[in-house]
């Protein structure tokens, strides 16, 4: 079973002069940690959006655990995945555990059941000190781990986050990583974008680089390193398909 397909992805927002997605088409195992991959202005949060039920496509098709991303199987896949995005989803003048209830409740926890999940997540975030704390009052790594936590209380089947280590001190991104090691080892799927290309070289069993709302290349991060002796790794392999000129 694929955990994600894409189909030909066409996407252009009203009063854009050029479409955000051209084509885009690749497809992802189910149970392996893939990366997302491209420069500023690529389409990986558009893409990102579709795959969640958030934006629609003009044209192209998307498969969830072989579900069709539509208006018929949106429950059920609202259900099978988790949103991490790259912007703190959480209500700042909340505390940590008033946040992480609420979200629980979202999707039919409660009880005994939802505190023992908080209080086993903010422990293994380091949050559980916190956890009274309102949000605003967090640090950048807090709410980004605490963003996670939202995301994973329901068990989703699949994990999608973008950019879950923009800008986070070097303790909470080992945290972040090592959990999603852990959290793919259950049998989870995860899906993640990163500037970082280190990080997806270490992270990642797969990686598609798109580009310009294309797919430009797809493959494992070491298999794709030794198809070019001129790359020593992920990132050099990275600038060899999208050039080293600046993007806005």
């Amino acid at each position: 079973m694929t955990s994600i397909a894409v189909n030909e992805l066409y996407k252009t927002y009203q009063g854009a002069e050029t479409p955000t997605l051209k084509g885009l088409s690749f497809t992802f195992p189910k149970g392996k940690i893939a990366g997302l991959l491209g420069p500023n202005g690529a389409g990986k949060t558009t893409t990102i959006s579709i795959l969640c039920g958030l934006v629609k496509a003009d044209k192209g098709k998307v498969l969830i655990h072989d579900l069709v991303q539509d208006s018929a199987h949106r429950e059920a896949i609202k259900r099978l995945i988790g949103i991490v995005p790259q912007q703190i989803a959480l209500f700042p003048q909340l505390t940590a555990r008033e946040n992480l209830t609420y979200f629980g409740n979202l999707y039919g926890l409660k009880g005994k059941e939802l505190h023992t999940r908080i209080e086993s997540y903010l422990h293994t975030f380091g949050l559980e000190k916190s956890a009274d704390k309102e949000i605003h009052k967090f640090s950048g790594g807090m709410k980004r781990r605490a963003n996670i936590i939202a995301a994973v209380l329901h068990s989703p089947q699949l994990l999608i986050l973008d950019e879950p280590t923009a800008g986070v001190d070097v303790q909470s991104r080992t945290v972040i990583l090592q959990f999603l090691k852990a959290y793919n080892q259950q049998g989870v799927s995860i899906l993640y974008t990163s500037h970082l290309l280190e990080e997806a070289q270490t992270l990642c069993d797969e990686i598609v680089i798109m580009d310009e709302g294309k797919l430009i290349v797809q493959g494992q991060p070491l298999t794709l390193i030794q198809q070019h002796p001129a790359c020593s790794n992920l990132e050099d392999v990275f600038l060899h398909y999208t050039g080293h000129a600046l993007r806005d």
